[in-house]
């Protein structure tokens, strides 16, 4: 049997790439890539092929999941493959699933790990990594209906003292991406179902677009002033502060121009 390799692309272009996950693929008898899990603004196929000096076939959808990956199983049973991934191999289900089914028909299987949004936007936000509890993902509404596990998550968090981080919603083959505006009215539309005071005008959120990106929008303030503030172009996500470490407090008041009224809690 042959070897599957995840190659994780970083979080930007195809310049995030590491030396290493270069060199793998450059090698590879296959490479594939998945670009519906993540949305990486700044990669350009045709500039990641000029790269690892070779071609790349793109899946799909359908061809990972549906098709339970079997084009990319039946290369690697043959020789060497590399499947390419935005951000770090594993966070998606997707790809563990892939790996469990090749590992289970004796396909041999390695990670390259690349830069993580979850790493990226503890990073910017200046908050301890420590800190966060259970992350959640903010869904599109189906039919009007709005998903209450992500309230839920971040009242649970909250009431632990956690910081909350919140994936929003993207669905890259239809080209829609949620912006940090709209998780916000969905959230405010539950809190006005439920009404245990989780999401009001003082919330403090910090919004990050562009992660990864040459100059990434990173912003801290009172959930009205999160709701008008004008962050660009997608990808973005969210994280719900928590009880704040004095030196948290300071990081998003000078990092992220958090009021400083912020540092009164802790003091």
């Amino acid at each position: 049997m042959g070897e599957l390799i995840f190659v994780g692309l970083g979080l930007f272009n195809e310049n995030d790439i590491s030396l290493r996950g270069l060199e793998e693929a450059r090698s590879a008898d296959s490479v594939f890539i998945e670009l519906y899990t993540n949305l990486m603004i700044g990669l350009r196929v045709e500039n990641l092929e000029r790269l690892i000096q070779g071609k790349i076939i793109v899946l799909t959808r359908q061809s990972l999941e549906e098709q339970n990956g079997e084009r990319i199983l039946t290369s690697a049973k043959k020789g060497k493959v590399v499947l390419l991934v935005p951000g770090n191999p594993m966070i998606a289900t997707t790809h563990v699933d892939l790996r469990i089914r090749a590992e289970r028909v004796g396909i041999r299987t390695h990670i390259i790990h690349g830069s993580s949004i979850i790493s990226a936007a503890m990073a910017l936000s200046g908050l301890q990594n420590y800190k966060f509890g259970r992350s959640v993902t903010i869904p599109f509404n189906n039919d009007h209906y709005a998903s209450e596990t992500p309230y839920n998550v971040i009242k649970i968090n909250s009431m632990a003292g956690l910081h909350t981080l919140c994936f929003l919603d993207l669905q890259v083959e239809e080209d829609r991406y949620m912006l940090i505006r709209e998780a916000l009215e969905i959230l405010l539309s539950i809190e006005k179902v439920k009404q245990d005071s989780v999401i009001t005008d003082n919330t403090l959120v910090v919004g990050i677009a562009r992660a990864g990106s040459k100059n990434p929008t990173v912003k801290a303030s009172w959930l009205n002033g999160a709701l008008e503030y004008e962050f660009g172009g997608p990808p973005h996500i969210l994280i719900f502060p928590g009880n704040l470490h004095f030196m948290e407090a300071e990081a998003l008041v000078t990092l992220v121009h958090a009021p400083n009224s912020i540092r009164e809690p802790v003091r």
